[in-house]
């Protein structure tokens, strides 16, 4: 069984006991939160669709803890110009592991 759910602005594949990345919330690790806009749900090939979300679905997952995501480097360039800019960022992540779908 997965479901797709909209998690701060984006779309995650969750099935049941798995792991996932998302932006940072702002819940504290060890709480529990719960996602209405469930759009999709496959319960073993029975496929229910939402127009755009089901309404009597969600998803229920607990905060394990706020992470940093990998270091990206960003570089601009100009050529013969001498140009040249570095920056870097890291993207705060939360990560939720999946109770259960609804």
């Amino acid at each position: 069984m997965y479901a797709i759910v909209e998690i701060a602005g984006q779309q995650f594949k969750v099935e049941a006991g798995k792991e996932i990345f998302v932006n940072r919330l702002g819940d504290s690790p060890g709480s529990s939160v719960s996602f209405d806009k469930v759009l999709l749900v496959d319960n073993g090939g029975s496929v229910r669709v939402g127009s755009p979300t089901l309404a009597a679905s969600s998803v229920n997952a607990t905060v394990v803890e706020h992470v940093q995501g990998d270091k990206v480097i960003v570089f601009k360039k100009k050529r013969r110009k001498g140009y040249k800019v570095k920056n870097g960022h890291r993207s705060q992540l939360t990560k939720l592991k999946i109770d259960n779908i609804l």
